[in-house]
């Protein structure tokens, strides 16, 4: 079980064996892909078991497509359940997007901001919370275009997150990356999320391509508008579990540390205790 004042890492292979081999009492929870671990047998599940024997270990998928018009992969959300079951992983969440029509297409691309088409994403988290036996959580995601848009992205993730009844996924850098592309006050948005729905949260580097269009990288470190950000919503919504996402120019582990610290100031600071580097 998380604590609200947890702090997490993505975990890369770049750095897997490093944690594994050496105690990383920095980090109190690490996030993986399950798709990146389930295909594999022999060497990976040992390395995997050997991972969530040392950590606590929460997934977040990558292929559930759950806006998709493609039938949900029942073989798929079996295999996750026992995976699941194997590794005492209680905790799993997924993209509020699709990635797959007759196939996958390895992007994440947004759902129309409709009524129809909340009230069909939510009855597709439903049978997946079914399938699985577990409430997820659903991230809201960042997007560069709103084909068919008729609701705004606020209303439509929470019609979604009402309509399932799921948590949510908070991620921050996403709140921060849609509100300079799509012109809206970050910090209203995350004021009117349902703060009693968010599980964990997100925090990640973007790439500012210009003033009005941000690239939602993984790529960098943390920029300080999505630090305060943060700040914010340990004020409206109380503090959460919180995990530093990094997918590529992933620095040494002691980088990564470094910024896993300011999340930690961040959460002492909004319950008026001193932090010690």
């Amino acid at each position: 079980m998380l604590t609200g004042t947890a702090v997490g890492l993505g975990l890369r292979r770049d750095f897997a064996d490093e944690v594994i081999q050496q105690p990383q009492p920095a980090i109190d929870f690490f996030e993986v892909a399950p798709e990146n671990w389930l295909p594999y047998g022999g060497a990976y599940q040992k390395k995997f078991r050997a991972l969530t024997e040392q950590y606590p270990v929460i997934c977040h998928g990558l292929s559930l497509s759950l806006g998709s018009p493609d039938p949900l992969d029942v073989a798929f959300l079996k295999q996750l359940k026992q995976f699941f079951a194997e590794h005492q992983i209680t905790v799993y969440s997924e993209h509020l997007s699709y990635c797959s029509l007759d196939g996958h297409l390895y992007d994440l691309l947004p759902i129309p901001f409709t009524e129809e088409a909340a009230r069909y994403v939510a009855e597709r988290i439903r049978q997946v919370q079914d399938l699985l036996e577990m409430r997820i959580a659903i991230e809201n995601v960042s997007y560069y275009a709103a084909p068919g848009q008729q609701m705004t992205e606020l209303d439509f993730t929470k019609a979604v997150l009402e309509l399932a009844d799921c948590d949510l996924l908070l991620d921050v850098n996403n709140i921060y990356v849609n509100s300079v592309n799509h012109g809206y006050n970050a910090s209203e948005f995350l004021a009117a999320l349902p703060g009693q729905r968010i599980r964990y949260g997100h925090v990640a580097g973007h790439y500012r391509q210009s003033e009005s269009l941000l690239i939602d990288t993984h790529g960098t470190e943390v920029a300080d508008p999505v630090w305060q950000l943060l700040a914010e919503a340990y004020q409206m919504h109380g503090v959460f579990p919180t995990l530093l996402e990094r997918d590529f120019n992933i620095p040494g582990l002691d980088d990564l540390k470094r910024e896993l610290q300011i999340i930690r100031r961040t959460v002492a600071q909004r319950q008026g205790l001193a932090y010690a580097v």
